[in-house]
């Protein structure tokens, strides 16, 4: 069965997009088929995968308001076993367009129930934008589990707890089968004395949820964008490329232990 993750963040600059592309290039490295759908106006995960703009005909704005089926908005990347549906600044726009609609929380759920009963992608990863729309709203009534990207400075904890508020609130009013996938720690310095304490309460707070992996500050990660490419492609010996393999790794850990779980428990 195809699982949908969301990347979601109300901060910007927090590392989402980098972990959306390079963990979905980290699933698709190790067999995995994976599909990224851009809902961030910015088109940061479009370019990162490296899809020109021309190429951008049929976008996630068109199947957020104009409900179109997402197989023709369809992208094949450079990498093998990932795809992308991408996106543009006319997605800017989409939360005015969408507040008249019927289901206007649910529209993104309804087009992407055809592809899901496929059955063709192992994960589609959904990259959403920094901030708490309606857009966003719409990723989350759609998905399955959340992963929160958190940077290590004080000001994320704050941002994180409005987050897992928000979450709650979903669950509760429109999807009561979200789930909470973790929290990866981003932009890690262990050098930076704040960056241990901000660990070790997130760690005391979620437990679990946090996951061991942490993505390091790397400047082959902060190139990688500018080449179209995913770090894990652009230099996949560099320390952040070889967390976000491990990062992979851990999710479909963390997947098949909830898979024996439930097993047992039925």
């Amino acid at each position: 069965m195809t699982k949908i993750l969301s990347i979601v963040n109300q901060k910007g600059g927090v590392g989402k997009t980098t972990t959306a592309i390079n963990l979905a290039t980290g699933l698709a490295a190790i067999g995995k088929k994976v599909c990224v759908i851009d809902l961030d106006p910015q088109g940061n995960a479009s370019t990162g995968l490296g899809i020109e703009r021309e190429k951008r005909q049929i976008t996630s704005y068109d199947l957020l308001v104009h409900g179109k089926n997402p197989q023709t908005a369809i992208l094949k990347t450079a990498i093998p076993n990932l795809d992308v549906i991408a996106a543009t600044i006319d997605l800017s726009g989409a939360d005015l367009e969408l507040a008249p609609l019927p289901r206007r929380e649910s529209r993104l759920k309804m087009v992407l129930a055809n592809l899901v009963s496929l059955g063709h992608y192992h994960t589609i990863v959904i990259d959403c934008p920094p901030s708490l729309n309606l857009i966003t709203l719409n990723a989350l009534v759609a998905t399955d589990k959340v992963l929160i990207p958190l940077q290590c400075e004080f000001y994320a904890l704050e941002g994180l707890s409005h987050l897992l508020k928000t979450i709650k609130i979903v669950k509760s009013r429109f999807n009561r089968n979200l789930e909470i996938e973790g929290v990866v720690l981003t932009m890690y310095d262990r050098r930076n004395k704040l960056t241990e304490n901000i660990e070790q309460d997130v760690r005391n707070y979620l437990g679990s949820q946090v996951y061991e992996t942490v993505i390091p500050r790397n400047v082959r990660v902060s190139e990688a964008p500018s080449h179209g490419k995913p770090s894990i492609l652009y230099d996949m010996k560099c320390a952040g490329s070889k967390a976000y393999i491990a990062l992979a790794k851990e999710l479909l850990k963390r997947n098949r232990k909830t898979k024996e779980s439930t097993k047992m428990v039925a």
